[in-house]
């Protein structure tokens, strides 16, 4: 794919934001709702993302978990509690300052989509990517043909989302379906990984694009039941975030055979993805 490039002065200069609005989403994860100054519009694609800087604690690539909404300076980042930064991000209170570098990288084809059935397949904290794209598609319904999403999550107390995923589960013009690794007392619903939820699920490969995100483990397996299934290698795309750090492809830390994960990604198909062993 070829490399996105961003207009200044957003990519080597933060633009200063606030945190409009913070919401607990698990223990581990909260939704953050950003507001540009300045009248500022982010203007991402689904699938993109931002460098944020918290300050003191230095900056870290994001994904924006928002649809695209054009000339808007509002955007959502759904953040876990991982590490120094992010940490520091969780302690900061509503209309704290922060900064924003991007929008960066290569999103979703999303009008290379459009005609098409969608299969979305989110694993854990996968679903926060992957949430810009399923959204950015229930807006625009007519669209798209049959939409089907497929979540997983480690316990239930790990769902990302619940409010959402209940109105996919009532929603009759989508099939959703979700289960769990390991239930608890309270969960009545699927137990079992990911891929349980392809197995019998009928789908149409031929017309149908797959979107893939979730933790490194889960793609192999779920690539290789979409294979299996009869879907193309070009039809099968997937967020590979991992490793990414400046966003401009200076650092070189996502630098794999050549190929840079911040710019010539995140978002791959699987056929290009494939050359890229230690991505997957």
């Amino acid at each position: 794919m070829p490399e996105v490039l961003v207009p200044a002065p957003m990519i080597d200069v933060p633009v200063m934001a606030k945190l409009r609005k913070i919401r607990t989403l698990t223990a581990r994860e909260k939704l953050f709702d950003v507001e540009l100054s300045g009248g500022l519009a982010l203007n991402h694609k689904p699938g993109q993302f931002v460098i944020v800087s918290v300050f003191g604690s230095g900056e870290a690539p994001i994904s924006v978990s928002s649809p695209p909404n054009p000339g808007s300076p509002s955007f959502q980042l759904c953040v876990r509690d991982a590490g120094s930064l992010t940490h520091h991000l969780h302690t900061l209170s509503e209309g704290s300052p922060i900064g924003i570098r991007g929008p960066f990288g290569n999103g979703f084809p999303v009008e290379d989509l459009e005609g098409n059935d969608i299969l979305f397949i989110a694993g854990g904290l996968g679903l926060a990517p992957l949430r810009s794209l399923i959204r950015h598609a229930l807006e625009r319904r007519s669209r798209f043909g049959e939409i089907t999403i497929l979540f997983g999550a480690r316990n239930p107390a790990e769902r990302l989302f619940r409010e959402e995923l209940e109105e996919y589960a009532k929603d009759k013009t989508i099939r959703f379906l979700e289960t769990v690794d390991v239930g608890d007392d309270a969960w009545t619903g699927r137990i079992g990984v990911i891929t349980t939820l392809l197995k019998g699920l009928e789908v149409r490969p031929r017309n149908t694009v797959a979107a893939v995100c979730g933790p490194p483990v889960m793609y192999k397996f779920v690539v290789l039941e979409l294979l299996s299934r009869g879907f193309l290698e070009g039809r099968i795309y997937m967020s590979l975030e991992r490793r990414m750090c400046c966003g401009m492809g200076k650092c070189g830390q996502c630098q794999i055979n050549g190929v840079y994960v911040c710019k010539n990604g995140p978002v791959f198909r699987y056929l290009d993805a494939k050359r890229l062993p230690e991505a997957l």
